[in-house]
């Protein structure tokens, strides 16, 4: 996990976090002391999900972009 960490830039404590609250990285256990491995691959694969769901590196996600909304008509008392 450490190395993992390490890798994506991240405390170990917080991928221990977003491991127990199964919003991380997918990770696995192997072993006879059910060692937590992570595979490069699913890391890496991992960040491009991230980066594609944040609409400051997703052009089609900003906002900015998004043509203005229309108010709902609504009644308005006088």
């Amino acid at each position: 996990m450490k190395d993992a960490a390490e890798y994506l830039g991240l405390s170990p404590h917080t991928l221990y976090v977003w491991r127990q609250r199964r919003n991380g990285p997918p990770s696995f256990r192997m072993g006879p002391r059910g060692r937590v491995m992570y595979r490069i691959e699913a890391l890496d694969a991992w960040i491009s999900e991230q980066e594609q769901a944040d609409s400051r590196t997703n052009m089609t996600l900003s906002p900015l972009d998004a043509a203005p909304q229309k108010r709902s008509d609504y009644a308005t008392s006088a």
